[in-house]
């Protein structure tokens, strides 16, 4: 490398050091770091995952799996495995055994980071005569962090390299993993810190899982401004309000299921969040309702809403809320997810595969793609060639708005969000079928009131109980991807092609969960 690149991610971290060495850089009930004290805690354990990395003879810097709920030791790791060069994969303890199996293989992780949780996860996914990742804890591990190894600077990446690895869903029974870049992080970032001021005052709410891409928005856009990212316990929203207000909250970025939450609580009272600058929502379609809320709730705060599948690291547009979208301005009652990141071109694509001018499938091609997924296997018809370059197909159908704004209409294909989570029906279908007894499965996505996806679960074969589905599935599924509800069919509908008519389904599954009064 005949340069240092200075695009790393962790180089975020660095500037917030600079302008604030003795603010915290992350805080969560009873504790937090400062920048400095997080910044030598994390270039310790650097030099010991390091050491451990170069032993697995695996070639290059090593992956690190951060298996933790949210407090130092996870936040200590993510950024550790990132100073030493290593890519990162953050993963939730709310994960059954056999898929953190599935991951750590998928991703050949070198080391693992681990709290008490952790590790008892980490043991319960271990078969006898598989290896173990050596696992470092403040106790407990086979790696104790160790000062006489600590790096004195972090380890230079380059543009291609891999920062991080998330899991999504995946078709095929599996999770998949996609490779995010530090180029990727790098453009991303520089498009956020054009378009947002934000300032070592600020404090940050971090209410994302940190296997969840947007927990990237919620540390490395504090880190980048010397600003504090405050850890948000589930307890904060019994009195969001009161919350905000004795943590000082400026900054809120959660998914549209947040204002349902906060609704129903008591805490979207007119003028109940006046702390509140910016107020960002992703993961899920936000309604022209609930944005005008929120923005009632919080009248300093810029409302916007932001869209992007993981692939397109973290988010690829943006809208900002104004009170003239309360008429609806995309016809389906959902704020507009806005225009395109410069550096990046986007074609709609009509159902014959050609462009069309004004509504169809996304695709997106520009430096915040990604490189692909683990499983080669996997990319296939997800990205498309097109006049030399490498586009992702997000199989979401949008429709131009006016000019270059878009708005999100609905999917090409199964896939559903879940509380933010992207969930692929055909992989819990897979997991059903394995159900002794359950001959074949369908899973399908309808509506609540609330208007959030709640998922349904058809099969044939033995009539179950819920119980022993719900008991199979969670030894493989994690909690968000279990249906709600189970209704045993003797067979599925069928349409006029003789296939399965999911239509059908969806409707039956509305009225299960929807009952009309009679």
């Amino acid at each position: 490398m005949s340069e240092e690149y200075g695009g790393a991610l962790h180089t975020r971290f660095l500037s917030g050091l600079a302008l604030a060495p003795e603010r915290a850089a992350v805080r969560g009930p009873g504790w937090a770091l400062t920048y400095r004290e997080l910044h030598e805690r994390a270039l310790t354990w650097a030099g010991t995952l390091l050491r451990a990395a170069d032993g697995d003879a695996r070639g290059g810097p090593g992956t690190v799996a951060v298996l933790a709920d949210k407090g130092p030791d996870a936040y200590t790791g993510v950024l550790a495995a990132l100073c030493g060069g290593m890519t990162v994969v953050p993963m939730s303890t709310s994960f059954p055994a056999s898929r953190i199996r599935q991951m750590l293989d998928a991703a050949e992780v070198s080391a693992v980071v681990a709290d008490e949780t952790g590790r008892a996860l980490l043991a319960a996914a271990t078969e006898p005569g598989v290896r173990t990742p050596p696992v470092l804890a403040t106790e407990g591990g086979t790696l104790r962090a160790d000062a006489a190894h600590a790096l004195t600077a972090p380890r230079p990446v380059r543009p291609e390299d891999t920062a991080y690895i998330l899991f999504t869903s995946g078709s095929t029974g599996r999770p998949k993993g996609v490779r995010v870049t530090h180029g990727a992080t790098d453009h991303y970032f520089q498009v956020l810190d054009t378009r947002y001021p934000f300032t070592p005052e600020d404090v940050f709410s971090q209410t994302f899982d940190l296997n969840f891409d947007c927990s990237l928005f919620d540390l490395f856009c504090a880190w980048g401004a010397g600003a504090t990212a405050q850890q948000l316990p589930a307890a904060a929203y019994r009195d969001l309000p009161g919350f905000a207000a004795s943590a000082g909250l400026t900054v809120w970025f959660s998914t549209p299921s947040a204002i349902a939450l906060a609704r129903r609580t008591g805490g979207l009272g007119e003028g109940a969040l006046p702390g509140l600058r910016w107020s960002f929502f992703a993961g899920e379609a936000l309604t022209c309702r609930d944005a005008g809320d929120w923005h009632r709730a919080a009248p300093h705060s810029h409302v916007e809403n932001l869209y992007g599948p993981t692939e397109l690291t973290v988010t690829v547009t943006g809208h900002r809320w104004s009170p003239q979208d309360a008429a609806d301005p995309a016809g389906n009652g959902l704020v507009p997810i806005g225009t395109v990141h410069k550096g990046h071109d986007w074609l709609l694509l009509g159902e014959d595969g050609e462009p069309a001018a004004d509504e169809g499938e996304l695709v997106v091609t520009g430096p915040q793609t990604t490189p692909g997924y683990l499983d080669p296997a996997d990319d296939r018809g997800r990205f498309l060639e097109r006049d030399g370059r490498r586009w992702y197909r997000t199989g979401d159908r949008v429709r131009r708005v006016r000019g270059e704004v878009l708005a999100y209409v609905d999917r090409l294909d199964a896939q559903v969000q879940v509380q933010g989570w992207r969930v692929e029906p055909a992989e819990i279908d897979q997991r059903m079928r394995d159900v002794a007894g359950v001959q074949d499965a369908v899973t399908v996505a309808v509506p609540t009131p609330d208007g959030q996806n709640a998922l349904v679960g058809f099969y044939t074969g033995e009539r179950l109980s819920p119980a022993v589905l719900v008991r199979a599935l969670r030894a493989h599924l994690p909690e968000r991807m279990i249906p709600r509800h189970f209704h045993h069919v003797p067979a599925f509908p069928l349409n006029a092609n003789r296939k399965t008519d999911r239509k059908a389904l969806r409707a039956r599954a509305a009225e299960l969960l929807n009952p009309t009064r009679s």
